[in-house]
């Protein structure tokens, strides 16, 4: 029975477990199996990835306070995060990744960083 590479058709030569016949049609069909469906999960990582970077560049020392404005003007969407955490006292924090921030009065907020050691 011949053998052949599911990506171009071309007849396998070499070893019996051989799937492809090149690097090249092992990663274009690996990368159309991995491709997202109408780039959802790529566009929802996009937007974490740029919240994310957001709270970095405005909690380098891992504790401070900033503005709602402050965030919108940079791009921030609330609707994205990673993770909830609500303490005892029913504060909730919204986390992406490490970063957090807590919604406190008059449109501010204590941006946080969670320490993951």
């Amino acid at each position: 029975m011949e053998r052949t590479c599911p990506e171009c058709g071309d007849k396998l030569i070499g070893r019996i477990d051989k799937k492809f016949c090149s690097d090249a049609c092992r990663n274009a069909h690996n990368n159309s199996l991995n491709k997202d469906n109408k780039n959802l999960v790529r566009n929802i990582n996009n937007r974490l990835r740029k919240n994310y970077r957001i709270l970095e560049t405005l909690n380098p020392d891992d504790k401070t306070k900033t503005t709602k404005d402050k965030l919108l003007r940079m791009g921030f969407s609330f609707d994205y995060f990673t993770g909830i955490y609500t303490t005892k006292s029913g504060a909730t924090y919204f986390y992406l990744y490490d970063q957090g921030y807590l919604p406190l009065d008059n449109d501010f907020y204590l941006l946080v960083k969670k320490d993951l050691k």
